[in-house]
């Protein structure tokens, strides 16, 4: 049942990776006017014949259903095309640009889910409490403020409080371990707190209506410690809601790191996708978003599967 589970899901994401695939496509062609003269842009420099040349580099000049298939087949090689400004492989762009906001996302969705189950327990525990109440103060303010002010809020705060402390850039691991350390922890602060402060209050609202079930009762009546009942029995039915959020919330986390890598100066694929949008590289820009898809499609096809294994009865639906 499983296997089944698994392959109906994995058709339904090869379609909306199909679907997303022709949308990246016709994204240039789409355009009004001449998709080379704008990515181009104001530069007289380029003649007719510039033109023309750029036109076929691009495959622009073949029938459209022709150039699609080309670049998907390409595309399912591997092979993104080439950057229009440097002449790079668009794929080493991304590469080199991965890991980096591979890191800073990986580090600020580790730190919200490792915070956030405790944070959530204990709402629910201190239900009613003065503990309760500062907890949901502090997961609504983290909800509601924008990731762009907070990143910018606390480069103020460090700055007045710590001047010497390295906020902004980006350094290799490998040349400065510790510069490399204390430039990631605003950032990940501020990519981290409202995701933090949003799975908090799923999961604190998810256990306290497990807590109210009637197998909660009977464990209870049972004689067990109300700590065993809380994370023996109730915690992975409430996990159910959180993961499912989860799943959504990475999507907007990969989103928010575009905007807390320009306020940081962080060199990663937020910078690459702007990058490419201000010098109009749509090349760039069609082959970042679709890898970009690719890897929120495939989370989420895992987050099915968490979900699947918590409730069973998922993989009969």
């Amino acid at each position: 049942m499983m296997l089944s589970f698994l392959v109906k899901r994995s058709l339904d994401l090869l379609f909306v990776l199909f679907g997303v695939s022709v949308l990246v496509f016709l994204m240039i062609r789409l355009i009004p006017g001449d998709a080379v003269q704008i990515m181009l842009g104001a530069n007289t420099e380029i003649t007719p014949e510039g033109l023309a040349a750029l036109r076929e580099k691009l495959g622009l000049n073949k029938p459209i259903f022709v150039q699609y298939w080309d670049w998907l087949s390409a595309a399912l090689r591997g092979d993104l095309g080439q950057s229009i400004w440097t002449g790079r492989p668009i794929s080493e762009e991304i590469l080199q640009r991965l890991p980096i906001t591979l890191e800073l996302t990986v580090l600020s969705l580790v730190i919200a889910i490792g915070l956030a189950i405790p944070v959530g327990v204990l709402t629910a525990y201190w239900r009613n409490s003065r503990a309760e109440y500062l907890i949901r103060l502090f997961s609504i303010t983290g909800v509601t403020l924008p990731s762009f002010w907070l990143g910018t809020l606390l480069i103020f705060l460090v700055f007045k409080l710590a001047p010497g402390w390295q906020s902004l850039g980006y350094v290799p691991f490998s040349q400065d371990p510790w510069g490399h350390l204390s430039r990631l922890v605003l950032p990940v602060v501020t990519l981290s707190l409202p995701m933090l402060a949003g799975l908090s209050r799923v999961l604190r609202s998810s256990l306290l209506d497990v807590l109210n079930q009637d197998y909660i009762r009977t464990a209870r009546s049972k004689g067990l410690s109300e700590r065993v009942v809380l994370y023996k029995h109730a915690l992975r039915n409430a996990m159910i809601p959180l993961v499912t959020v989860i799943g959504i919330q990475v999507g907007y986390l990969f989103g928010g790191a575009i905007v807390v890598e320009q306020v940081f100066a962080i060199p990663g694929m937020g910078r690459l996708i702007l990058g490419a949008i201000n010098e109009r590289n749509y090349p760039l820009i069609q082959g970042a978003i679709l890898l970009v898809t690719t890897a929120f499609v495939l989370i989420n096809l895992l987050v099915d599967l968490i979900y699947a294994k918590l409730d069973p009865r998922v993989e009969y639906a």
